[in-house]
């Protein structure tokens, strides 16, 4: 799991991950929309492609990076057992806000 967590670590892989959410995408269109380098967005894809995230497709000349939904289904299975901290937390929270409203309202 180190190696998972690492790749998830970098601020541009997780722009790169987020960008490929909405579709697959080449490293131009990465590297237009980032705004970054172009063997930076391959060094990048390059991890995240080692630790299993993002696939290559190829297509003509170029390839299309897209995202590998068993990856993530990998790390939710191994984050499950610690679930009930963050939802406990979040029902309170939620618990409350709602009586934080309710002494607003007239």
């Amino acid at each position: 799991m180190a190696v998972t967590f690492e790749a998830l670590a970098h601020p541009v892989r997780q722009d790169i991950l987020a960008e490929l959410r909405a579709r697959p995408r080449t490293v131009n269109e990465l590297v237009d929309s980032l705004r970054i380098s172009q063997p930076l967005a391959s060094k990048h894809l390059r991890v995240l492609r080692d630790a299993g995230f993002v696939v290559a497709v190829p297509e003509a000349q170029k390839r299309r990076y897209a995202l590998r939904p068993e990856a993530f289904a990998e790390v939710a299975q191994w984050l499950e057992p610690y679930r009930w901290m963050w939802e406990d937390r979040l029902d309170l929270l939620g618990a409350q806000l709602d009586e934080m409203k309710e002494e607003d309202e007239p």
